[in-house]
């Protein structure tokens, strides 16, 4: 049985900028970094060090000369927080392409985008 989401593959052109990205601007945190020796590289990142759900940051390239047949486009993530407001604000302010903040039935919502045009969603959960 599936207790929880425990990593997300998140498939990157050039994967010190998407370390850069999700660092500097959205305070995440490496958890680990790995390099098997023969070119292929993955790095672990996550909002804190005890979060129970983290973030892979693969090389697309190499991972699609390993599996050609894999689905490289971006996964679907949705991200929690409980100060929406704050949240947009700051990722505007760091000139993170941001969305408008939307009403759904479940909370409010925005849309933001990575440097590669990755779209993620933030929903408020209070």
């Amino acid at each position: 049985m599936i207790s929880q989401v425990g990593q997300i593959m998140l498939y990157v052109n050039n994967q010190d900028e998407a370390v850069n990205f999700w660092t500097e601007k959205l305070g995440f945190t490496v958890i680990s970094e790995e390099d098997n020796g023969q070119g292929m590289r993955w790095i672990e990142i996550a909002p804190s060090k005890g979060a129970q759900t983290s973030i892979v940051l693969h090389n697309k390239e190499m991972v699609a000369k390993m599996q050609p047949g894999l689905n490289l486009g971006t996964p679907s993530l949705m991200f929690f927080t409980e100060n929406l407001d704050q949240l947009y604000s700051d990722l505007s302010n760091k000139q993170v392409k941001v969305g408008k903040i939307v009403n759904m039935p479940s909370g409010r919502v925005f849309n933001f985008a990575d440097d590669e045009e990755n779209y993620f969603a933030v929903m408020e959960k209070k």
